[in-house]
């Protein structure tokens, strides 16, 4: 009996020890078992989706005037940025972003630590291992890791503060086609790819990834979709939208909001926008449409829906009312083997004709496939931009081959297109190619002199805020090439991409080209679907993703795109960085900024 109680009090005594250890360290300033610095702990991943972050937490003091510095590797890139009272009180400590993979970081921080009154300044070093990065992957034989590889080709230092966020696509993962809209007919769900998304820096290092399993289930309607349309706005958060959902969060992985589409719409895909007067404006489809013919369907990437700020729906533009859902010139010379997200490398080279459009309306073929008429993806418009100035909307439409602005009143304003196949009203909204002196430019049979061309399936397209006013404004635009001239090539090697930036005169109703880049890169930059072109202030600069570059006809489920990504001084011939991935499907990408995501007023 005696022995036993020895024992008893041997374990209570160690349990007591361990236990004051564990209060010491909650409690106190001391390196312990889990402050590493005078204030709180470190918490990796504090909000589960972002597994190289971290925040190290106030350990009940309040803190002011903090910085962050991740000491880079060696040749690596530093990330260094303030953080602001908002964003010290909201995360309960300081925020880490910007951690290496499967690597022990040093983050260096400083802070003014406010003890009820007595403030203290301090300098501290602290070290935190971030885990690898790990996502679900597709199983097929080319892939080497869960995250693409990057080729650094060039990387100016003016450039080499720069953060970029990039929105890819896991091809053909099994389980993400498994459900399909059928009620009423058609719709876009079966697209349903798996995300990857990551930020990396200019050398080609992953500082940040989304662990979606958290906020995603591929076999969930209502929580799975293809997640696109990524935007830093303002406050520095990150917005974008996913199947039926749409989103807000920080670059810590704070939900601000996770908000499902009003019923009466499905599909976001492509593009959200977050407009200048408060609202986002959502690329969707119509989930109930009651056609002339009497038919419903579930449209397809044809509607504009705008949002307020508490998720109500503000207004709407159903395309087929302000466009010509029946013209049909650009689906019958696109590339059937790449129609966009639906790619099948059978149909590669072929392209629809007049019959097998007439056969769709025959056997009411619905859904996500190329055709004219609501119900079918006779728009595919894949970005949505607002225009302050006037209360319009600039669209791009892919199987248009056109980039049109529309106004509040539904009425299209102008059209950057070639003037084949628009009907009567309007073909008086086609805009007139000029040279640099305002020139009228001969065009003829889809293709102008002086190097001007129009884009051709193109993805995105942006005005150039600080660029334009109210009667002038600057356009970017990804032009795939894809159907260029309205016809398919002799030779599918032919085939090549452009960055292009516009200067439309809304007065005059005229558009110049002023500036390109990809053509003579030549089909190896050439990228038939998914891509992007925009303008950043802070840099004077030309941000492009050729998102799907060496995919061209040869795509297989072993084989995937090398995207490109490239940055230009404005106005620049040759990119300032290239960056190339490799092995992976993009669709888009974008300059991230750390300083206003942590030190927003």
């Amino acid at each position: 009996m005696k022995k036993l109680t020895s024992i008893a009090l041997t374990v209570s005594l160690a349990t007591a020890a361990i236990s004051a250890q564990a209060s010491e360290a909650m409690s106190g300033p001391k390196v312990g078992f889990i402050a590493q610095g005078n204030i709180g702990e470190v918490v990796m991943n504090p909000y589960d989706i972002a597994p190289l972050t971290a925040v190290i937490r106030n350990g009940g003091y309040t803190l002011e005037d903090a910085t962050v510095r991740i000491v880079p590797k060696k040749d690596g890139q530093e990330i260094k940025y303030n953080v602001s009272k908002r964003q010290l009180l909201t995360h309960g400590g300081i925020p880490v972003f910007g951690l290496y993979p499967d690597y022990v970081n040093t983050v260096e921080v400083t802070y003014t630590r406010n003890d009820n009154g007595k403030k203290e300044k301090f300098s501290e070093s602290y070290t935190m291992y971030a885990p690898a990065v790990f996502q679900a992957t597709n199983g097929i034989p080319s892939l080497k890791s869960s995250m693409f590889k990057t080729k650094v080709n060039k990387a100016d230092p003016a450039f080499g503060d720069r953060l970029y966020l990039v929105n890819n696509l896991m091809q053909n993962y099994a389980k993400a086609s498994r459900i399909v809209w059928n009620n009423p007919n058609g719709g876009a769900l079966q697209w349903n790819f798996y995300p990857q998304n990551a930020i990396i820096d200019t050398k080609g290092e992953v500082r940040w990834y989304m662990h979606v399993e958290p906020i995603y289930d591929v076999e969930d309607p209502y929580r799975s979709g293809v997640m696109m349309g990524f935007q830093q706005d303002q406050d520095g958060n990150i917005t974008w939208g996913y199947g039926q959902r749409y989103a807000k969060y920080d670059l810590l992985g704070r939900e601000i909001y996770n908000r499902r589409l009003p019923s009466a719409y499905a599909d976001f895909s492509h593009s959200f926008d977050n407009a200048q007067n408060g609202h986002a404006f959502l690329r969707v489809s119509s989930a109930d449409y009651r056609r002339p013919d009497g038919k419903r369907v579930h449209t397809v990437r044809d509607v504009i829906l705008e949002l307020d700020e508490q998720g109500q729906v503000f207004d709407e533009w159903k395309l087929w009312e302000s466009l010509d859902p029946w013209r049909d010139v650009v689906l019958k010379t696109m590339d059937q083997g790449a129609v966009c997200l639906n790619i099948d490398a059978s149909k590669s080279g072929q392209t629809l004709s007049a019959e097998d459009l007439a056969k769709m309306d025959e056997s009411d073929q619905f859904g996500d496939i190329t055709g004219a008429g609501p119900g079918r993806n006779w728009a595919h418009v894949n970005s949505v931009d607002y225009d302050p100035t006037d209360d319009s909307i600039i669209i791009s439409s892919r199987h248009q081959s056109a980039i049109v602005k529309i106004g509040r009143d539904k009425k299209v304003k102008w059209i950057l297109a070639t003037p084949t196949g628009w009907n009567k009203d309007l073909l008086g909204k086609v805009l007139t190619p000029v040279d640099s002196k305002g020139k009228k430019i001969k065009c003829e049979n889809n293709q102008c002199e002086g190097g001007f061309d129009w884009a051709w399936t193109q993805h995105t397209a942006f005005r150039i805020d600080e660029k334009s006013n109210k009667d002038v404004i600057y356009i970017t635009a990804f032009d795939n090439g894809d159907g260029r001239h309205l016809e398919q090539p002799a030779i599918p090697s032919m085939k090549y991409s452009r960055a292009v930036v516009f200067k439309i005169d809304q007065k005059k109703m005229t558009v110049q080209q002023i500036w390109e880049y990809g053509k003579e890169r030549g089909n190896e930059w050439y990228s038939p679907v998914t891509s992007l072109t925009k303008y950043y202030k802070d840099k004077d600069s030309v941000f492009v993703y050729s998102a799907t570059a060496g995919m061209g006809a040869k795509f297989t489920n072993a084989v995937a795109p090398n995207p490109f990504i490239e940055e230009f001084k404005w106005g620049a011939k040759e990119p300032s960085v290239e960056i190339q991935l490799l092995d992976t499907m993009g669709y888009q990408a974008m300059p991230i900024s750390v300083e206003k995501a942590f030190n927003t007023k």
